[in-house]
């Protein structure tokens, strides 16, 4: 070797060495799992699909692995992947775990391509609706059919012409998220939809949105065979591929959904009796009540639980001692409201007590609502107690209207001496506290005055306590403590099957109200399904009840005729299980709100900020607990079962404690007694 060759081979070890430190700091493929996972029927294309998904990834330079296992789903191998692609995915293919895992990968920005089945896919899950975007409701036989483009600027369809021609099998969808963004629909008079009986102004059959801190792109085309060769086709999916593996639009990852086992649960104390509301007191403390009139705090430093007084009260029917809230300025003067039957009166109280650490004096009581009653026969008698924005008391106040002869329907009877069976006279009747959600506000001297905002400003008209009316048995509310929105679950009437002479089968509702209104009971119920007017003399129907101009004009009602137009309700549900809510599933019905997560109370156990906004729904017959999730605007979107594999026994109240936890009482199987397993639980988040 001379030594002119010397420079030379100096500067060719260097550009070897610069090249291979180069490759090693070159950014990694893009990574992509395909899933093709079914259930029940299964697609003859998908094998060769998948086949051409591979050549298209190879092609792009990414790396493509393929699988049917849900068992892939977990958190370590998702790690390894930009995007899933679900190739005609049928059926309910994920457990608990792995439906978490896949949340927690789109909401680390994960990319998510539904092709085809994809849509008909787990129905049990709102939350893979959400991203997916619609559900599969039917198809005819695959046949020719024209595809509109309706924005040729997107780079995943700009390659198509205008109007698309092709032979394929055309799905009918359910939309379950209205922020879908459509870039091809499909002209549906150029073929035979079949039994599609939708009314969407449009038909998508691609779309795109972001989710959920991820991004999610659909693509309903691909049954057949021939689609897997047609170029035009092809670029559409490599398009989408591409983009969903792309990272530069995603929205900024999102709080992670936690997993069950984050969470511990304690059983503070058991063998309650009939305990009915809890407060978190600012020490710690956990003062709670029972119907039959005991008022207990329970200690969790010591695990000590101590009766600190017991209310006298009417015990009966569904009377007793009802509700319970703290005033906002409890740490300075100790002022517990009660809602209570007093002995030998026709009403119910809300009277004030005061508390000084360790007893609650009866003598300190101040009378400051009362609220007539009927005790001749039953029921409904709600006594939720809740203080909301500006020192504003709630009290929610069922109907005392006897159901058990309108055979499931409106109890409306007008008959002379049946006003315990008129509903009209109650929750219809804007004279009437019962039937109602009230809003006061308690002033120092135990009176109250009338916040600006209740529904009637005129007492000519109505009382003015009234913020709600048209409920039946609203039993459990609850206030946003950001934006002063009240929530309510109203339990419903008993009728299994819809009646084409009487009107609609029962339902239970959850509500929302952001400002007064009238909610429909007892003419109408869920999204203002409509009663009949019934005349139970000659047991014959008259006219059907209009939403828009409810009229009242029952003898049993002193009140304004006409009403305010019905409200519908925020979500609703019959005893079987139903579609739009299928974590629900069937039985008995009992809906009942618990609080909205807020970050701004934080302590040791608290919930992660995932939770943030969300409103804890609860079943009392169905043993369930639920954190519904809303949009921006305050709109249902979804619901997620909170500890499904928890057998809760009838949850009652629930809040969250100064220390984070969650503090849950529970009733119990057995009614109208104590029960061992009538607990109050406490609830933690373990970081």
């Amino acid at each position: 070797m001379t030594s002119s060759f010397r420079p030379h081979l100096f500067w060719l070890i260097a550009v070897i060495l610069f090249g291979t430190a180069w490759s090693g700091c070159s950014q990694d493929p893009v990574r992509m799992l395909v899933f093709s996972h079914t259930e029940g029927f299964r697609h003859g294309h998908i094998p060769l699909a998948r086949e051409v998904v591979q050549g298209l990834g190879t092609e792009m330079g990414m790396v493509i692995d393929t699988t049917e296992n849900p068992a892939d789903f977990n958190e370590e191998n998702l790690a390894r992947y930009d995007a899933v692609l679900f190739l005609s995915t049928t059926g309910d293919v994920f457990d608990r775990p792995q439906e978490v895992a896949f949340r927690r990968f789109i909401q680390r920005g994960g990319g998510y391509l539904g092709i085809h089945a994809a849509s008909d896919t787990e129905y049990d899950w709102p939350w893979y609706g959400q991203l997916v975007g619609a559900y599969f409701s039917g198809h005819p036989a695959p046949q020719e059919a024209t595809l509109d483009i309706l924005d040729a600027t997107h780079p995943t369809v700009d390659h198509l012409p205008q109007r698309w021609e092709r032979f394929d099998e055309w799905y009918s969808f359910r939309f379950v998220n209205p922020d879908i963004i459509p870039l091809i629909s499909i002209d549906e008079t150029t073929y035979d939809v079949g039994n599609d009986t939708s009314e969407e102004d449009s038909h998508p059959m691609v779309w795109y949105h972001d989710f959920d801190g991820g991004r999610s792109y659909y693509i309903q085309p691909g049954h057949t065979d021939a689609s897997w060769s047609e170029p035009a086709f092809l670029e559409l999916v490599r398009s989408a591929m591409t983009w969903v593996t792309q990272s530069g639009s995603q929205k900024k990852p999102v709080s992670q959904t936690p997993y069950e086992w984050e969470f511990k649960v304690d059983v503070l104390t058991t063998n309650l009796n009939e305990p009915m509301e809890l407060e978190a007191l600012p020490d710690g403390r956990i003062m709670f009540i029972e119907r039959p009139g005991a008022v207990h705090v329970f200690d969790p430093s010591t695990g000590f639980d101590s009766i600190v007084n017991e209310i006298p009260v009417a015990y009966g029917l569904e009377d007793g001692l009802l509700g319970m809230a703290l005033d906002p300025d409890f740490e300075q003067n100790g002022w517990v409201y009660l809602y209570h039957s007093p002995l030998n009166e026709s009403l119910n109280r809300i009277s004030r007590f005061t508390f000084d650490g360790s007893r609650l004096d009866l003598a300190s009581e101040v009378a400051v609502l009362d609220v007539g009653t009927q005790r001749e026969t039953c029921c409904h008698a709600g006594g939720s107690l809740e203080f909301g924005p500006e020192g504003s008391l709630f009290l929610s106040v069922g109907d005392n209207t006897n159901p058990f002869e309108a055979s499931g329907s409106a109890p409306i009877d007008e008959r002379p001496g049946r006003s315990p069976y008129d509903a009209q006279g109650t929750s219809a009747n804007s004279q009437d506290l019962r039937g109602k959600i009230l809003r006061i506000r308690p002033e120092p001297d135990g009176s109250y005055s009338i916040p600006d905002g209740n529904l009637f400003s005129d007492p000519s008209i109505g009382r003015p306590e009234i913020y709600v009316m048209g409920n039946r048995n609203p039993f459990r509310i609850s206030i946003d403590s950001e934006s002063g929105w009240l929530y309510w679950g109203d339990i419903g009437p008993d009728a299994s099957e819809p009646s084409e002479s009487r009107g609609p089968q029962g339902y239970d509702e959850l509500n929302q109200a952001r400002s007064a209104g009238f909610f429909g009971w007892p003419y109408f119920i869920a999204d203002n399904k409509a009663y009949r007017d019934w005349d139970f003399e000659a047991d014959r129907g008259k006219d059907w009840f209009d939403a828009g101009a409810p009229v009242n004009d029952s003898p049993n009602s002193s009140g304004t005729v006409v009403l305010p137009p019905a409200q519908p309700a925020f979500l609703f549900y019959p005893y079987g299980t139903t579609q739009d809510h299928p974590l629900l599933g069937d039985g008995g019905r009992s809906a009942m709100a618990g609080p909205i997560f807020r970050e701004s109370v934080m302590g040791e156990h608290s919930f992660p900020s995932y939770f943030e906004g969300k409103l804890l729904m609860y079943e009392w017959m169905r043993h369930k607990t639920f954190f519904v999730t809303m949009d921006q605007d305050g709109h249902y979107r979804f619901m997620e079962e909170f500890l499904p594999s928890r057998k809760w026994s009838r949850p009652m109240d629930m809040t969250f404690g100064s220390d984070g936890a969650l503090y849950v009482i529970e009733y119990g199987e057995a009614w109208n007694t104590r029960n061992e397993d009538a607990t109050l639980t406490r609830i933690e988040y373990r970081r």
